[in-house]
């Protein structure tokens, strides 16, 4: 008998458009851009319907483009409100890097703007850099094949999060600033630590010198391990799903799979203020890339990931039939959601929405972190300039800050084109933050003033109470948002500037 390759398999088996599978490759021809609609779109959502935005391509939500292919874009607004789209990990030029007005404004209704540069292959995603739009959904996947993925003989599947409520997101955020998230309850705060400082007052450390300056005296020691009883903030709102390529457990996608296949799982946190755990349950899994970029491979069935994080694994299925989930279980908490990998006909069993007991807090002694090494990380040089980032905030004002400001009363952080820069994000606050620098690839460097050699990122979460070193070369002379990935505390203002100069 002859055995058809996995490959062969999935060809031949594929009769209909799945969200979890990679949508059909979309490549432009010749000079004709693929088209983009930012648009509103209804889901069945326990059901009950639900109306949302999304990024729709030619073959769906969201993006997919073969090695070598240019990202040549039309995005057409087809909302009834001006928005922005962001091309969160990739390095286009900062004209088309879709912050507002860094430099160009938002899209009005109708209008339509085209985007050409050459993507970044791996695992990345696109949506509004408006925390309101994002909040309602409007994003997507973005997957750029490498050539070493295209040869492989391997299924590929993304399972992209988010977190849902059927209040606007006007409505959500007035619930969060007021203090009525339930901050404090349902897995919304953890003892890790001294005791009655989740709202303290960070100003005087928030008013230390923030570059050119010794970091091994502050506070690097201060990982959760060392904190006492102090209490940790996870989640400051109770949302009403949590959805697995748009939809919940009561109705999970089944992606088809072959026995003994090897799949490609790539994992997109698209939520606006969720940390996940990645749980492959009866399957081991490999880590094999992190922000798109390979990681030395690490074994383990649950891998965590913050807001903006993108993490790969390959799966190797067992040689017979059957089903096996593949769940994002809510950081503190008992809520989850997913998918399932499942054989033709195999049985497909229910799968609560709430587990039996709550999942841990994420990686609060950043012993994930510690364990991921860049496969090809930065080359070595001499540090030209360093930049200390304070992240401070409370549940109660609802404000958060980076170095003591809120965007628009921000200080830049400055650079020139090409020198080595490293940041040094120190989280004062009792919450954890997952910050984005556009524009650029970074190292994480040094977790609590330990120096590793890290993995390369665009997004890098920072728990409470933490130091997390990361270098850069710095690129493109303009102005480049950074700022936290957890929506509400990027609409209350915990956002700078990454102003990168030209050389003299």
């Amino acid at each position: 008998m002859t055995r058809i390759s996995r490959r062969g398999f999935l060809a031949a088996g594929a009769s209909a458009l799945a969200y979890a599978h990679l949508p059909h490759v979309a490549t432009a021809r010749g000079t004709a851009p693929l088209g983009l609609r930012a648009a509103s779109r209804t889901l069945d959502i326990d059901g009950r319907a639900a109306t949302v935005y999304g990024l729709a391509g030619p073959t769906g939500q969201g993006l997919t483009l073969d090695t070598g292919a240019r990202f040549l874009v039309e995005l057409t607004n087809n909302l009834d409100v001006a928005t922005l789209i962001h091309w969160h990990g990739q390095i286009p030029p900062n004209a088309q890097d879709g912050a507002p007005d860094m430099p160009m404004p938002l899209l009005a209704p109708g209008e339509a703007r085209g985007y050409d540069f050459a993507p970044l292959p791996g695992t990345y995603w696109m949506h509004a850099h408006v925390p309101l739009h994002e909040m309602r959904l409007l994003a997507a996947p973005l997957i750029v094949r490498s050539a070493e993925e295209m040869s492989a003989d391997r299924q590929e599947v993304v399972l992209f999060l988010h977190d849902f409520s059927f209040k606007a997101p006007e409505e959500v955020m007035a619930e969060i600033v007021r203090g009525h998230g339930d901050a404090v309850s349902h897995g919304g705060s953890h003892s890790i630590g001294m005791g009655g400082m989740s709202g303290m007052d960070h100003g005087a450390m928030s008013k230390m010198p923030m570059s050119g300056m010794d970091h091994g005296a502050i506070g690097v020691t201060m990982g959760a391990g060392h904190m006492g009883a102090m209490a940790m903030d996870l989640n400051d709102y109770n949302w009403d799903a949590y959805l697995a390529n748009d939809r919940t457990l009561s109705d999970p996608e089944v992606v088809q799979v072959e026995r003994g296949g090897r799949i490609r799982l790539r994992v997109i946190n698209g939520a606006a203020a969720t940390v996940f755990w990645i749980d492959t349950g009866a399957v081991s899994a490999r880590l094999v890339a992190i922000d798109g970029h390979a990681v030395q491979p690490l074994s383990g069935s649950r891998f965590g990931l913050a807001m903006g994080q993108r993490l790969d694994l390959e799966i190797d299925l067992p040689a017979e039939s059957g089903a096996w989930p593949v769940l994002a279980l809510r950081e503190g908490a008992r809520e989850r959601t997913g998918i399932v990998l499942a054989t033709a006909r195999a049985e497909v069993r229910r799968i609560a929405a709430l587990a039996d007991a709550q999942a841990p807090s994420f990686d609060t002694d950043l012993a994930q972190e510690s364990r991921l090494t860049a496969r090809d990380p930065l080359p070595e040089r001499a540090v030209d300039r360093r930049h200390l980032l304070m992240l401070s905030g409370s549940m109660q004002p609802y404000v958060w800050t980076i170095n003591g400001a809120t965007w628009g009363s921000h200080r830049p952080v400055a650079a020139r084109s090409g020198e080595r820069v490293v940041l040094s994000f120190h989280n004062m606050s009792m919450m954890g933050h997952p910050m984005h620098l556009h524009g650029h690839v970074f190292q994480v460097v040094g977790l609590n003033g330990r120096r590793i050699s890290g993995a390369l990122r665009d997004t890098v979460y920072v728990p409470p109470m933490s130091m997390v070193d990361v270098a850069l070369d710095a690129g493109e002379a303009a102005r480049w948002m950074l700022h936290c990935h957890h929506m509400p505390h990027l609409a209350t203002g915990m956002m700078t500037e990454f102003s990168v100069a030209a050389v003299a």
